[in-house]
């Protein structure tokens, strides 16, 4: 589980932690990450390729970026993620130093150290910054949460099932497809 440091911490913090080290600030808490598993990067790759391709096929304005990616959330200077994967669909919110405001759809791939973050803290972040949509894939459950905060949806669907992009009006993605 990712671990809280004490202090109530600002985004110099995080932006002074070494290079090598993963770390998201939630409401002034710093939780550091583990490295990703095979499982989580097969996960990752394949969305990424999939929503990428749908893109570019549509000649979309919409951009895709992975972790390590910042998401800079508000400018209260204490919440700065890194998403597993997002869309952004407004250019003006890309900068160098990451995303400034909410992407459209963000995708959180669970690890261990990372449950308890993205179904809670992370659920309720994105809800009230504007994210139209949050993807939870855990494999270990085999289930993907898909929160559309929009139309007020939320479905569950297995590995095994078709998940549409609420994004988008003709992606869907095959997760028994995905090789993982």
């Amino acid at each position: 589980m990712a671990l809280p440091q004490e202090k109530n911490c600002t985004i110099e913090d995080i932006l002074a932690l070494p290079e090598n080290v993963r770390a998201e600030l939630i409401d002034g808490q710093i939780y550091y990450q583990a490295a990703p598993s095979d499982s989580h990067q097969a996960i990752l790759g394949d969305l990424y390729l999939k929503i990428g391709n749908y893109i570019n096929s549509k000649g979309g304005k919409c951009k895709v970026r992975f972790a390590p990616y910042a998401v800079f959330l508000s400018e209260n200077n204490k919440n700065y993620l890194e998403p597993d994967l997002m869309v952004v669909c407004d250019g003006s919110k890309l900068a160098e130093e990451g995303c400034k405001g909410a992407p459209d759809l963000i995708i959180e791939i669970v690890s261990p150290s990372t449950r308890n973050m993205d179904y809670g803290k992370k659920l309720f972040l994105y809800c009230t910054a504007g994210v139209r949509e949050y993807w939870i894939v855990d494999k270990s459950k085999n289930m993907i949460m898909v929160y559309e905060f929009e139309k007020d949806l939320y479905e569950n669907y297995t590995f095994s099932d078709t998940v549409k992009v609420g994004i988008f009006d003709d992606l869907e993605i095959n997760f028994s497809e995905l090789n993982i």
